[in-house]
């Protein structure tokens, strides 16, 4: 299987040197830093315990010199969706499939304008890393991959979750996604822009009772709106959901927090933002939700 790894990130590295065992990869992106360092000396990938992989791996940053593709996988932040879209329809052969693993509420329905729907499989993962440098990443927290899967496209996913497995990385199809995309979408909503403000790693976020406090209302706020959009997150108490995710991501320095220590823009619109949004079209009160999305913005005016 022929696997185009859209993005040059710290996941996108992370799954490039997992599954060069199994498959075939390569790599598009923009950031010509890292396609060079890449080039000259493959993906370089800290493993949990310590361990060192490296793989070399053909990148490109021109969609018309890469090989049809089985599967696209988007890695890519938020506000590129829409070029990663068009890229990742000029790689994939007819009987291809694009898997989209991003932050974010509002990344399926752009992919679909741009391959049709019935070659969107809409994912998301817990597997945190941070990027170490060009074409290097440390994998930090090792957790579950879940892909969307509808009869359409149920023999491709299955394929793909299971070379996912075949590389160590935990994955599962599943049909009720939407359920899970607002369970990361509540976990995100709280954990990146506290990690972004507060310039910690995650398990720092739910570090004594005021921080708690702050993260626990962003979840229930999130969840409120989940909930009115006829969602049901699988998870019982927000709050308890997001301190979870914190301790067992712990070490993870946050994308978020990663994009603001570079100078970088986040991906605030597409996790507090659409919350906020969405809220006031269901008549869902919002604040806190609202607030750290125009401080986290505010971190990109005032770098301006």
């Amino acid at each position: 299987m022929r696997v185009v790894i859209l993005g040059t990130g710290a996941l996108g590295c992370v799954f490039a040197a997992r599954l060069a065992s199994v498959a075939e990869v390569w790599m598009l992106g923009t950031w010509q830093e890292g396609l060079a360092a890449v080039d000259s000396a493959g993906v370089s990938l800290e493993e949990p315990g310590g361990s060192l992989r490296v793989e070399k791996i053909p990148t490109s940053s021109d969609p018309s010199t890469v090989p049809a593709a089985d599967i696209a996988l988007i890695l890519v932040k938020s506000y590129q969706t829409e070029r990663a879209a068009n890229w990742a329809a000029q790689v994939l052969h007819v009987g291809g499939l694009v898997v989209t693993l991003q932050n974010g509420l509002d990344n399926g329905p752009k992919i679909a304008a741009v391959v049709g729907e019935d070659r969107v499989a809409l994912g998301l993962t817990y597997a945190g890393a941070t990027l170490l440098g060009p074409g290097r990443t440390k994998l930090v927290a090792n957790l579950a991959t879940y892909v969307a899967s509808r009869q359409e496209i149920a023999a491709r996913v299955s394929a793909f979750v299971s070379l996912l497995n075949a590389a160590g990385l935990q994955a599962h199809a599943t049909s009720e996604i939407q359920g899970r995309l607002w369970g990361k979408a509540i976990a995100n909503a709280a954990i990146n822009p506290l990690t972004a403000l507060w310039r910690v790693a995650n398990g720092e976020v739910v570090r004594g009772d005021e921080r708690r406090k702050v993260a626990g209302r962003l979840a229930e706020e999130a969840f409120s709106v989940a909930l009115a959009s006829a969602v049901e997150p699988p998870i019982a108490d927000p709050a308890a959901h997001v301190e979870s995710v914190c301790r067992a991501t712990a070490a993870n320095r946050s994308s978020m927090l990663q994009d603001v220590e570079r100078g970088r823009p986040t991906e605030i619109d597409s996790i507090n933002g659409v919350i906020v949004a969405r809220g006031l079209g269901l008549g869902v009160p919002t604040p806190l939700n609202e607030a750290v999305w125009l401080l986290v913005r505010g971190l990109g005016d005032a770098a301006a």
